[in-house]
């Protein structure tokens, strides 16, 4: 009797609200133990392993899409060697022109080196490159010559011509930026840049301005200029042309650049905030003043 009386008075000298907290905690246990439960039974279930479609070695690209008919039946022979410095975001980007530009050269004449920051200790190879006074570096600014300008400026003077080399970065315009002005190494070299008359044939892609080129149009007009072949331009062209028509047939719309929409009221994006931002897209557009929405 005495102890049925000392449990009884626990009972009643407890917070009655005990009782609900000890319910609430064998709810939480038993719901752990359920997603315990649940985890185990998906951790036990057997991974499907996505098969990735078979890819042509040439040209990079899914089989059932090989743009090697398009390619040059053998390798096309030039003197210059091309360097791409590529940001590694380009490497995992679908629609890309590098491996289609490597597959139009021989081996040994279009080197992919891919990375963000570039030094001596690291890149020696890039950094012999970058000394050597035949190399140029293709990258527009006030103190870039005309690539077409400095080869006629060499036939003129009866200058012998060697083989060059060309650095090229790819990225977007804001990647390649950041890349050649972080990296002191890629100051080295004679800036040049091309001709302000070229448009992109990639239209699968946006660009900043109706000028801006893709890498491989970049490669293909650089060598059709060192290599005095116009030929190697259209060579070269010939697999990105097949690769946006293709996309195009598919679904793909056509990209005007930035500058085509701002100067036809067609860009419908929100207009950004920053002022920096502001000023350069108050540069695609001629005595126009572009405010944010």
């Amino acid at each position: 009797m005495e102890t049925t009386c000392n449990c009884m008075s626990d009972i009643s000298l407890n917070d009655p609200s005990d009782s609900d907290k000890s319910a609430n905690l064998c709810d939480t246990r038993s719901l752990q133990d359920v997603e315990v439960d649940g985890f185990e039974d998906l951790a036990a279930l057997p991974v499907e392993v996505c098969e990735r479609r078979p890819t042509c070695l040439r040209c990079c690209r899914p089989q059932k899409v090989c743009l090697c008919p398009f390619l040059p039946v053998h390798p096309l022979e030039v003197s210059t060697c091309l360097y791409i410095v590529q940001h590694p975001a380009e490497e995992s980007r679908v629609l890309r022109t590098v491996p289609l530009l490597a597959a139009c050269l021989p081996p040994g004449k279009c080197k992919v080196l891919i990375g963000r920051r570039f030094n001596e200790e690291r890149n020696p190879d890039l950094a012999a490159v970058c000394k050597d006074s035949r190399t140029l570096i293709l990258y527009p600014g006030p103190d870039a010559q005309n690539l077409e300008e400095l080869v006629q400026t060499q036939e003129h003077q009866d200058l012998e011509t060697p083989g060059h080399n060309v650095i090229i970065i790819d990225g977007t315009w804001s990647q390649a930026k950041d890349m050649f002005l972080r990296n002191t190494m890629l100051h080295l070299p004679r800036q040049v840049q091309l001709s302000k008359a070229l448009s992109s044939q990639y239209v699968i892609r946006t660009q900043p301005t109706n000028i801006c080129l893709s890498t491989l149009e970049c490669a293909a007009v650089s060598l059709s200029i060192l290599e005095r072949n116009k030929d190697i331009q259209q060579v070269l062209l010939k697999p990105l042309n097949a690769l946006c028509s293709f996309q195009l047939q598919h679904g793909a719309q056509v990209h005007h650049s930035k500058e085509h929409l701002l100067r036809n009221g067609m860009y419908d994006k929100p207009m950004p905030k920053n002022k920096r931002k502001i000023k350069r897209m108050e540069k695609l557009v001629t005595d126009q003043k572009v405010c944010p929405r």
